[in-house]
């Protein structure tokens, strides 16, 4: 008996540490944007540290800072950003802004990834007699393997499709702020660090 409790509590540790990450949205619009800058006209305000989980894990390893941005023009003119105006930090170094769906790609879970869980397919369940003696033995490996890599490849690619939606639905690459308009977005950046972001207007 105790050899049973100890497999089923090895097979819930090990799902709760391998499993796939929800995706929460982010929604731009909805922000509390504490940093900021202004330039001629044109105030930015943005935000680091939007994704948790393996999604935020990824940021990390990948070398990907996810920031929502918020860019109000006050100018009598239309300016389009990532033309007429760019991002870079304090240094004036010019900021390396990613193509949304690059940054997707690079942050996205692998549902492929939890196809290891079929290892636990051959998993028997034997079952003893009070003198030791084994009685049966109980395929339940059919059931846990493929049910835990179908389970979490399905969150997994559920959690993805959020998240790509979010991204195409708040692309701000490109787009033209009108005199006197507001405009939110998500923007990936080439970057190991929180670096203090700022506008250049041309």
């Amino acid at each position: 008996m105790r050899i049973i409790k100890t497999l089923f509590l090895l097979i819930a540790i090990i799902s709760l540490a391998s499993c796939a990450s929800g995706y929460k949205m982010i929604e731009p619009k909805s922000i509390n944007y504490i940093s900021n800058s202004e330039s001629d006209g044109v105030k930015l305000e943005y935000k680091y540290d939007l994704l948790d989980k393996k999604y935020a894990k990824k940021e990390l390893k990948k070398g990907v800072r996810l920031v929502a941005v918020k860019v109000t023009n006050s100018t009598a003119g239309d300016i389009r950003f990532g033309d007429d105006i760019k991002l870079i930090y304090e240094n004036g170094k010019e900021v390396h802004v990613m193509q949304n769906e690059n940054v997707f790609t690079s942050l996205k879970q692998s549902p492929a990834s939890y196809l290891w869980y079929l290892l636990l397919t051959p998993m028997n369940l034997y079952t003893s007699d009070s003198s030791g003696s084994e009685t049966s033995s109980t395929p339940i490996g059919l059931i846990i393997g493929p049910g835990l890599a179908a389970g979490n490849m399905l969150a997994a690619g559920s959690a993805n499709n959020k998240f790509k939606t979010e991204m195409i639905v708040n692309n701000i690459n490109g787009t033209i702020i009108k005199a006197g308009e507001t405009k939110h977005g998500l923007i990936g950046i080439k970057s190991d660090s929180y670096d203090a972001l700022q506008l250049k207007v041309k």
